[in-house]
């Protein structure tokens, strides 16, 4: 990974392999995410923007684009992946997702990315169109930007960089047990057979020092605001911090265990961050009220994880969806970073699925796949639904995006579109062709 050279956002546009034309995508039923669906609508691109939604638009000079019998969506959005920083997880050279110390906020992870990956055409053969490539290790990994999962260069990509801040909350110690399994999860590198009065020592001096690490940022970032700091005496780790302390950028806080969540929800009242989301997640079900209070939205990785405890239904993250719902928590499913989520990206439409098999609506669950995610990276006025002005990333589907049964038949990001050939597509082709055994 690269370290930044300042803590600016930047948003750039994206330089398509393709010169975007004008088309009129007609005859489908169009989901707009942020309004009504339309049975039979047009929806017509310039200049790879969507220029109208509606019924029976004149296609004037665009290049018409038959969808009749066709689903049309926004491109759905990975909030939280490694996609283009992580290839095969056995091979350390094909991974690029993490930094060499615990206190790195100045380490860009986009600014990494593969454009080459094979893991990124097979998500987007499955419609995932932007991603959220984002560091891990240490406490405070660094930042994140959103990329459109095509282009030449990672520059090409870049939709918005930086796009969150990252941090790995100290974790708590948890022993589960219940007949013959015994689990236990420790905070970071403790001692074997230490006791709960040492680990709890050890946690409370981890937040003591992301504590610190914070104020001395808040003093960084007050003392450049004053002029009291000149442009020559600038400090990339302390400049990487100031968007994040002002909110301009999300402050991804990863916590997992219920602990562990209401202690990170405590502590980002307490820093006063007003752009906080709470990422990986896994016992927030458990911590509703706490959240709905503090209005802090949620990116739940857990759908498809086994059950934590031995006392859980094994259906327990499954029905989190309708939840979050329920109790007005903002959701957007993932599926996590490293290898795992990367090469499982493909699976993002299932999560959201799965969620509505459990009860949470089928328009609450795919706005947790599309604007949802948009809203919490930043990138809402220009992605997550199909409204006029927005970039025209959509997906059209042969059935209900949300059906397994479904497939991603053509795809266009910033108007252009794009190839859904990937590694198993040319793998299929090439076994298809196989000569029979004589």
């Amino acid at each position: 990974m690269r370290r930044a050279a300042a803590g600016l956002v930047v948003l750039t546009a994206m330089a398509a392999r393709g010169a975007a034309e004008d088309l009129l995508l007609k005859g489908a039923t169009v989901h707009t995410v942020s309004g009504e669906t339309l049975a039979t609508g047009d929806v017509l691109v310039k200049d790879g923007k969507i220029a109208a939604v509606g019924a029976s638009l004149e296609a004037g000079s665009a290049k018409v684009v038959d969808l009749k019998g066709m689903h049309l969506y926004p491109g759905l959005i990975a909030a939280t992946s490694s996609l283009g920083l992580t290839e095969i997880g056995a091979v350390r050279a094909t991974n690029d997702d993490s930094e060499v110390g615990g206190w790195t906020p100045d380490v860009d992870a986009w600014i990494a990315v593969n454009p080459d990956s094979e893991l990124i055409p097979v998500a987007r053969a499955n419609g995932i169109t932007h991603a959220l490539s984002l560091p891990s290790g240490g406490t405070v990994s660094g930042r994140s930007g959103v990329i459109a999962l095509d282009g030449w260069t990672w520059e090409d990509m870049t939709v918005r960089g930086p796009a969150a801040l990252h941090v790995s909350f100290p974790r708590m110690d948890l022993t589960i047990e219940g007949g013959r399994r015994r689990r236990r999860r420790m905070i970071d590198d403790p001692a074997e057979g230490q006791g709960p009065e040492k680990q709890a020592e050890e946690r409370r001096a981890r937040i003591k020092e992301l504590d610190e690490f914070f104020a001395q940022a808040r003093a960084y970032d007050k003392g450049r605001a004053s002029g009291g700091i000149p442009d020559a005496m600038t400090v990339p780790a302390w400049e990487a911090m100031r968007p994040a302390l002002r909110g301009e950028i999300a402050v991804f806080v990863h916590a997992g265990e219920e602990r562990q969540i209401r202690a990170a929800i405590e502590w980002i009242g307490r820093q006063g961050l007003k752009n906080a989301v709470i990422a990986g997640a896994r016992d927030a079900v458990a911590c509703l009220d706490a959240l709905a209070q503090a209005k802090i939205p949620v990116v739940y990785e857990a759908t498809f994880e086994q059950p934590a405890r031995d006392t859980e239904d094994y259906d327990v993250h499954f029905g989190a969806g309708k939840r979050f719902q329920d109790a007005g928590v903002p959701v957007a499913f993932s599926v996590g970073a490293g290898s795992w989520g990367t090469w499982g990206a493909r699976n993002l439409p299932y999560h959201a699925a799965q969620a509505v098999a459990y009860g949470m609506s089928p328009a609450e669950a795919l706005r947790a796949i599309t604007l949802t995610p948009a809203r919490l990276l930043g990138v809402a006025d220009r992605l997550g639904s199909i409204e006029p002005g927005k970039d025209a990333s959509l997906i059209a589907v042969d059935g209900d995006i949300l059906d397994i049964r479904s497939n991603v038949k053509r795809l266009w990001i910033g108007g252009v579109e794009r190839s859904l050939e990937s590694r198993h597509t040319r793998l299929r082709d090439k076994y298809e062709g196989r000569p029979k055994p004589k």
